[in-house]
């Protein structure tokens, strides 16, 4: 829990100091250079012991919301293993001294997720250096905008489709001999999977194929004591809107739509997978929580 959730705060003005500006950068991007800088919890998040001794990989964990969920998770007494790309080595060593100043592992291991063989070396890595793994967290994504379906190109359908899709499957698939009974897997879908944008085509059916591969898999694993579950993000201001995630003339109304009429942070996400990460969410299985601002889902 942050600081100023001890205090009555008004949802629609939290954050206000922190708008959305134009500007570009190359896919991945990087979170060092993104203006205003996100609130992944650096400062705010305060845990309270709801995840002690456990063992998290988490994918995307160098920015954005795997960044929130590995600081958060470090403050709840959990280690973690981030994976993310060497280009985003500068985040990911930012938010491994975080991790590391509470006294938690902080594993990183980068590559690849669109290759197979890359994500099982990724968990038996994580798993060796944290003795052991109980929490799998999928959240590396990938999304760029494209306005004509004429123009959305093989390489680009086959990226997105790899990061979102495939290695989710195959990350959870080399997870399983080590996860025990009360292991948790934590899928990151998105409001996308409910409202697709018309440029978001492929990563909207991703999100979509993620939301029925965590409702099938809780289903194969919840008798086995392992709960699968998902979080859906709306407008978060992460490095992901500007490598083309939206288009310029957007950024600057980045999140108005919602009902809180803004965008959120990612330290807002955070405790939806804290939730879902502990003990307090044992009879929840199979559910995606929405954590959008107040735009409508089913």
């Amino acid at each position: 829990m942050t600081d100023d959730q001890l205090a009555l705060t008004d949802p629609t003005k939290r954050f206000s100091h922190i708008t959305p500006q134009r500007q570009q950068q190359s896919v991945p991007g990087q979170d060092a250079r993104l203006n205003p800088s996100p609130d992944h919890g650096e400062e705010s998040y305060r845990g309270t012991e709801r995840l002690t001794g456990r063992k998290a990989l988490i994918t995307g964990g160098d920015s954005g919301i795997g960044a929130a969920v590995a600081i958060a998770f470090a403050r709840e007494g959990a280690d973690v293993a981030l994976n993310y790309l060497p280009s985003e080595q500068v985040d990911a060593d930012h938010v491994a001294d975080i991790v590391r100043a509470e006294g938690r592992i902080a594993e990183l291991i980068p590559g690849d997720i669109r290759e197979r063989d890359f994500c099982a070396e990724l968990v038996s890595q994580a798993a060796e250096a944290l003795g052991g793994l109980d929490i799998v967290v999928n959240n590396a994504g990938h999304q760029i905008f494209t306005e004509d379906l004429e123009d959305l190109d093989d390489e680009q359908f086959d990226r997105t489709m790899k990061t979102n899709l495939y290695a989710m499957h195959w990350i959870t698939r080399a997870a399983l001999p080590h996860l025990q009974p009360g292991s948790t897997v934590i899928n990151t879908t998105s409001v996308q999977a409910y409202k697709p944008s018309p440029i978001l085509v492929d990563y909207a059916t991703t999100k979509a194929g993620i939301n029925g591969f965590t409702k099938g898999l809780a289903m194969q694993l919840a008798p086995r004591g392992i709960r699968v579950n998902a979080v859906a993000p709306g407008p978060i201001w992460t490095v992901l809107q500007v490598t083309d995630g939206q288009p310029q003339d957007k950024i600057e109304h980045f999140g108005e739509n919602t009902a809180l009429g803004r965008m959120g942070q990612p330290v807002e996400l955070a405790p939806a997978y804290v939730f879902l990460a502990s003990p307090e969410s044992s009879y929840v299985v199979g559910e995606t929580l929405n954590v959008n601002g107040g735009l409508p889902t089913p």
